[in-house]
């Protein structure tokens, strides 16, 4: 049951909730969270059955205090699915449920779980809960790594999903219109940097006399559409070609030192 403060007014009685609920973690080394939970009082220093708390109290940490048990359900739900399950193969959590229970004895409905995730539609985090949802995952370890990396895989959510027309259209209406912020551009380029491209140092394939023949023979005499033709034309028009001795490619501008216009000559 529910913990409530009785205020008596006359012969009135005022029912507030308790706001003595807080949500913890217990973090790795590399300061990456293993379990989320719930709790009150001394909750956050007492054993579990299943998960050893960190010999370092300083990686033990209060997410969010000052609640009441349906906000601490709430926070609990939201950040086990945020950092997902080792069990399911979702996430880096040692959770063995998705939040909800606890000693209180409260097990959360299908439809309470639908208020929840309704609840949190369009909500905003704190600047200091963002900062510790951030800092949980910087710096991990190769170990830990490595450990999400096997925890992943054969997970197969949402693999092959089709979606709906519907669904397409509120994915494209959601990324309408935004802009990238010259911090986030800069981390994708850093993360292509030195990228090996899957073809870097490969020959194609040569094809042979008799492929080439055949290849001829079923393009001769095919017409292309007026559309491929006018996408043909809108493609090359006001480029050029140009020459280097060697190769031959088209542009607008010269590609570079040492490139003459023309084809190259035999």
């Amino acid at each position: 049951m529910r913990q409530r403060k009785v205020i008596k007014i006359g012969n009135v009685e005022n029912l507030k909730p308790m706001n003595n609920y807080y949500t913890y973690a217990y973090l790795r080394e590399d300061k990456t969270p293993y379990y989320i939970g719930k709790g009150k009082g001394n909750r956050i220093y007492s054993t579990h059955r299943k998960v050893k708390l960190p010999k370092d109290k300083s990686r033990i940490i209060f997410l969010k205090q000052n609640l009441t048990e349906d906000e601490a359900f709430r926070h609990e739900t939201y950040m086990i699915s945020l950092f997902g399950r080792k069990d399911l193969g979702t996430g880096i959590l040692r959770n063995l449920t998705d939040g909800g229970e606890g000693p209180s004895g409260a097990v959360i409905s299908e439809e309470t779980k639908r208020k929840l995730r309704e609840a949190r539609k369009g909500r905003i985090f704190s600047e200091e809960t963002r900062k510790k949802i951030s800092e949980a995952g910087k710096n991990r370890s190769e170990e830990s790594r490595k450990k999400l990396s096997e925890s992943s895989k054969g997970n197969t959510n949402a693999l092959g999903a089709i979606r709906s027309e519907e669904t397409k259209k509120k994915i494209s209406k959601a990324h309408k219109g935004k802009t990238l912020s010259e911090e986030t551009k800069h981390k994708i380029i850093n993360s292509l940097t030195g990228h090996i491209p899957w073809n870097k140092g490969k020959k194609c394939k040569s094809h042979s006399k008799e492929v080439k023949e055949k290849i001829s023979e079923s393009l001769r005499g095919k017409k292309n559409s007026e559309e491929h033709n006018r996408k043909i034309s809108q493609s090359k028009k006001g480029k050029k070609w140009w020459n280097n001795g060697q190769e031959i490619k088209m542009s607008v501008k010269c590609p570079g030192d040492g490139w003459v216009w023309g084809r190259k000559t035999h």
